[in-house]
């Protein structure tokens, strides 16, 4: 039996922000409770992080939203 490590790459919040996710704490902890944001690891006291995988797939699914929705009438 092989022993397969998967690799996890995390990002923290400065790394969301150069993601273009910049939104107030409460709100990242807001939309995770409603389910409608990957939720956080904690990685040490205060300190939290977020799958990278996890960001990928939401950004993936709010493109996705954005074929299927019209925001505005013009």
């Amino acid at each position: 039996m092989s022993n397969t490590i998967t690799q996890q790459i995390i990002v923290g919040r400065e790394e969301l922000r150069k993601m273009g996710i910049r939104v107030s704490n409460s709100s990242l902890l807001r939309w995770e409770q409603l389910g409608r944001f990957p939720r956080r690891i904690r990685m040490a006291g205060t300190s939290v992080a977020w799958l990278k995988a996890e960001i990928d797939a939401w950004f993936e699914a709010r493109a996705e939203e954005r074929k299927r929705h019209v925001y505005a009438d013009f």
